[in-house]
């Protein structure tokens, strides 16, 4: 069996991410940045399609944590003979003209004596290309330590530390260290082709790393009885924020089935627009408007130059050239192959992109980003690719592969982008037109009303050509299109918990079996629409319901406070990508409306004000851009 994705630690940099398993083997990093292709891939395959154990041969862990408002991970493991302590981290720091990436690993005897082992498979290439590695004594600069090499086409790695035995295999080692001894390593990646230096003094120790997050998370207002889940959360949404570009990513894996032994496996590190607007939003409602600065940044530089052949993702840079390939040498997590590279989804039409981008930016404007001329002209410009699209079916939020449909929820979100025009014309002042807004956005109710709802099932219906539901018609009271106690949103929700909610209480996105989705196979709930429901009930009057609801889904997250894309209720086990921003973002959103339903609401800045951590420039305090 695979190693359970609860068991993972998420280690970030705001470039990259790497996941540690409980076992204290690095399964799964990208090198220098999210969306490039891993040099340890064990958590798709095998030991040898790459990864990194560090811990003791006779050892158990006894206990796990970050660093408190951090990402620097501290494993406590207990042996025979004595105690030890591995802290684990991608140091914070490095600047684009380094060209380097850094993970860190350093071992602290507690008591007694312990051994402490490394197994160490380099693979480039996401485990396809076997480096050339040897060690090598650097006297460039003075005497040096000598260090591991590894070196495989555009890709070079560099083991500083206490030396391992080094075969084409693997680079092993064991250690002995008595009370108080301490161990460090750093693997430093830089391109083949630049003569990388010393990593710098202060990223071997997390010194700087746990004053970076500490300072961003000072600015973290959450209150009540949620505080600790939100707070988590908003971290993860922050360290899947790519600092340099503003890009969010969906996640930072891919191919983490959605059916364990199936094919519903997707490359998620790219940042959709969508994904990328509800994570705004959850960052503005708690007074975080430099990360909507730097996030509309990107999605200026992304769309530039032809709004017009708008994309639903991009890559963190903002190209656009997502091709969908697979990898055949990997065996897959739990088996499930493909294992895909990029992401076809890519070139789709999904109606409701265009919505969820527009609600973002009008919540940055009441929060006190002020619009440039580029800015609004892009949002023009979006609004008038919606108009050419206005008679086109998709493929909905769900990104379905079968047959393209009128889907309700993507006709909401394309009356949310009016709206949002509307009013930021007759209530901020900017100019546009208008009038013809106003008719599509009335045009878009009335069709909904009419077409969207279904008389003779008794509800909102998937799409306007099915009876189905679906739990995205969840979010049509989140954007205004109707109240959440409107018996007509009633009626919708009975419907949901009759037909999407599960054996054990968790809400489905939509009957796989009933609904052509152009893929094989079933999938396990997803997170955040059983946080939609929270979120439905909170706000319709069902505080119970919400409560109860809540307590199960806060249940499911590891013990480090983090949600993949699904959850298996039967194993008990998390599924699909991890840690996932969609589930994080919910989990926010859903606390903050029980919260208020509760009387414990955070006081929310959303007049401009900015948070400790931030200036009002938009850059936070450790003086680099980001959310």
């Amino acid at each position: 069996m695979s190693t359970p994705l609860e068991d993972y630690a998420l280690l970030s940099d705001q470039h990259t991410a790497a996941l540690v398993s409980r076992e204290g083997s690095v399964d799964w990093l990208c090198f220098p940045r999210f969306d490039s292709r891993a040099c340890l891939a064990a958590i798709l395959g095998t030991p040898d399609d790459g990864r990194w154990l560090l811990a003791p041969p006779d050892g158990v862990v006894v206990a796990r944590r970050y660093i408190e408002d951090t990402f620097v991970l501290e494993t406590d493991w207990e042996t025979p003979t004595g105690t030890l302590t591995v802290t684990d981290y991608l140091p914070i720091g490095r600047e684009p003209e380094t060209r380097t990436a850094d993970l860190v690993r350093s071992v602290r005897c507690t008591s007694g004596e312990v051994a402490v082992a490394h197994d160490l498979r380099l693979r480039f290439d996401f485990g396809s290309a076997t480096p050339w590695v040897r060690t090598v004594a650097r006297d460039d600069d003075g005497p040096r330590a000598p260090e591991i090499h590894a070196v495989a086409g555009p890709d070079s790695l560099v083991l500083r530390g206490p030396m391992l035995s080094v075969t084409k295999e693997a680079c092993r080692g064991e250690f002995a260290l008595s009370a108080g001894d301490e161990l460090t390593w750093s693997l430093t990646w830089s391109p083949s082709y630049v003569d990388d230096s010393q990593p710098r003094p202060d990223q071997l120790t997390p010194v700087a790393t746990i004053r970076f997050w500490r300072e961003w998370a000072s600015g973290i207002d959450a209150t009540g009885p949620y505080a600790g889940a939100v707070r988590r959360s908003l971290l993860v949404l922050r360290a899947l924020t790519e600092r340099l570009t503003g890009g969010i990513v969906a996640a930072p894996t891919t191919s983490l089935p959605e059916d364990f032994g199936g094919e519903r496996n997707w490359d998620y590190r790219y940042v959709w627009l969508r994904d990328s607007a509800l994570t705004i939003e959850a960052l503005l409602m708690h007074g975080f408007v430099a990360g909507a600065h730097h996030w509309r940044q990107w999605l200026l530089r992304a769309v530039a130059g032809d709004p017009q052949d708008l994309r639903i993702m991009y890559a963190l840079d903002g190209s656009r050239h997502l091709p969908e390939f697979e990898l055949p040498h990997l065996v897959g997590y739990e088996g499930s192959t493909p294992v895909r590279i990029g992401n076809g989804a890519a070139g789709q039409y999904q109606a409701d992109v265009v919505g969820e981008v527009m609600c973002a930016l009008a919540l940055a404007r009441e929060a006190g980003l002020e619009e440039t001329e580029f800015s609004w002209d892009l949002q023009q410009e979006m609004l008038d690719f919606a108009m050419r699209h206005l008679d086109e079916p998709d493929r909905g939020i769900w990104e379905m592969r079968g047959d393209p449909a009128f889907f309700t929820h993507g006709r909401v979100m394309m009356w949310a982008a009016f709206d949002r025009a509307v009013r930021a014309v007759e209530t901020g002042g900017l100019p546009g037109d208008v009038e013809t807004w106003r008719r599509v956005r009335d045009q878009l109710r009335d069709e909904v009303l009419t077409r969207g709802w279904n008389e003779e099932a008794g509800s909102f219906t998937q799409s306007y050509s099915t009876t189905e539901v679906d739990a995205s018609l969840l979010q049509l009271p989140h954007v205004g299109f109707i109240d959440y106690d409107d018996p007509r949103m009633l009626a919708t929700v009975a419907r949901i918990e009759a037909e999407l909610i599960d054996g054990h209480g968790f809400v489905r996105r939509y009957r796989t079996g009933s609904v052509e989705d152009g893929i094989s196979g079933d999938e396990y709930p997803f997170l955040i629409c059983s946080f939609w429901l929270v979120e439905q009930y909170a706000r319709s009057g069902r505080t119970d319901d919400a409560r109860a609801l809540m307590k199960r889904l806060l249940a499911v997250s590891t013990d480090l406070g983090l949600l993949a894309e699904e959850y298996d209720p039967v194993a008990g086990r998390l599924a699909g990508n991890f840690p996932q921003a969609f589930s994080h973002l919910g989990l926010v959103r859903a606390a903050d409306a029980l919260d208020g339903a509760l009387g414990t609401a955070h006081a929310s800045r959303r007049a401009g004000e900015t948070r400790a951590g931030e200036t009002g420039s938009g850059e936070p305090g450790s003086g680099e851009s980001g959310s």
